[in-house]
């Protein structure tokens, strides 16, 4: 499963200003769900799983990223978003839930099906091991780039 077959080209958004993970989150579930990909209240079930379980990454490098997702019963159909943060904004730890992980890249997942959203999770975790991939999806000026680096 290759996170860029499911990458929505219309729900990839570089250089993203934003000052919350709240704004990060309705910004990219918004894109998705402008493009009918998942359903009316997939944003608020994203933001309020993010308050409860959250999904902050500390990758151990330069940068660190967020996977926000959510049950698949607010997706209509598979699809990924994928932002660059001009700016560090703070989610929380998904192992330590009080802990801030300031973050610069957000790859929000809306899949249709359990196995799926099992194996989404491993082919992102795979990509955010190579801090050199990371830093690259960071500072990428285009959406070409971006499925170029994840190729």
């Amino acid at each position: 499963m290759e996170i860029r077959d499911f990458l929505s080209e219309e729900a990839v958004i570089l250089g993203l200003e934003a000052s919350t993970s709240e704004e990060v989150i309705r910004v990219l579930g918004g894109k998705l769900k402008e493009q009918g990909y998942v359903k009316e209240d997939f944003v608020d079930a994203a933001l309020e799983r993010e308050a409860n379980m959250p999904t902050g990454l500390p990758l151990g490098g330069e940068y660190n990223a967020a996977i926000p997702h959510v049950d698949i019963e607010y997706v209509n159909r598979s699809a990924l978003g994928l932002a660059t943060l001009k700016e560090d904004v703070i989610f929380y730890n998904m192992v330590e839930n009080d802990v801030e992980v300031p973050c610069r890249l957000v790859i929000m997942l809306a899949l249709d099906q359990p196995k799926s959203q099992i194996e989404m999770l491993q082919s992102v975790a795979a990509v955010l091991q190579d801090p050199d991939v990371i830093g690259k999806l960071v500072n990428a000026k285009t959406t070409g780039e971006v499925y170029n680096i994840l190729s």
